[in-house]
């Protein structure tokens, strides 16, 4: 039977109501992926959020951003690399802290938004973000097949986790169509869980260009702050055991001790 993780980003809308939505997304996915304040999310929030997960056994990782709320971390920043550093231990630190006082373990560092595609092509910010991961013994980094992210992350001894994402489309060097662009977020439901299946069932996904191109990936990603998120999520779950993949968080020997 075919493995995969779903894995979802989230703490990152205000409130209740966000909160709210965050625990029905919790009720579907394997892990999930805490805003810790670079472009969104507070300490209310990644407490509340970590204390779902933990109630439903969801596996909780880490999401640092650029810091910039403004754009929510969806623009590229160009600033020193120790200032970048520096700014992206602060958020990690905050989650793991909340997470130590309640007995809870940060499991994986995924970076969010624009810092996750351009550590895809950047060797020194994709070393730069895996020597945060091991400032806090977080062994497992989530990113982009094939990128430069997985480069670093095995040079530095860590587990990279490939993903795919469910919901948004693929450029044919299987890098992600830019979000300005036309058709980059699909909205269509049947076409969100077709990708993941082929993503999960197939290893392969469809391009822009209308051809499939193969892409090997470990965990599916759909995105907390899409409407309707919840009740796609619950229909991507669906599909996915439909067809014959079971769904599971990796496990404690992928991690470090």
């Amino acid at each position: 039977m075919i493995q995969m993780d779903l894995n979802a980003d989230i703490g990152e809308i205000d409130g209740e109501a966000g909160r709210a939505l965050d625990r029905k997304i919790l009720d579907v996915v394997t892990s999930c992926n805490i805003a810790c304040g670079g472009h969104a999310g507070d300490e209310n929030s990644m407490k509340a959020t970590l204390t779902a997960a933990g109630e439903r056994g969801v596996s909780t990782g880490a999401h640092p951003s650029y810091p910039d709320r403004e754009n929510f971390g969806r623009v590229s920043l160009s600033i020193p690399a120790e200032i970048l550093k520096d700014s992206l231990i602060r958020q990690v630190q905050s989650l793991v802290s909340i997470a130590k006082a309640s007995g809870q373990v940060i499991a994986h560092l995924k970076p969010h938004g624009a810092l996750y595609n351009d550590a895809g092509k950047d060797r020194d910010l994709s070393g730069l973000i895996c020597e945060v991961a091991d400032e806090f013994n977080i062994p497992v980094v989530y990113g982009l097949p094939n990128s430069e992210l997985q480069c670093a992350a095995v040079r530095a001894g860590l587990h990279f986790v490939a993903e795919g994402f469910t919901d948004r489309l693929y450029a044919p060097d299987g890098s992600l169509t830019p979000r300005g662009e036309p058709g980059a977020v699909l909205e269509s439901n049947d076409e969100v869980t077709q990708q993941a299946v082929d993503l999960a069932v197939q290893g392969r996904v469809r391009a822009s260009s209308g051809e499939m191109i193969d892409l090997s990936v470990q965990t599916l990603c759909l995105h907390g702050d899409t409407a309707g998120a919840s009740d796609l999520a619950a229909a991507i779950r669906n599909r996915l055991i439909e067809s014959g993949v079971s769904l599971n968080a990796f496990s404690q020997e992928d991690r470090r001790a």
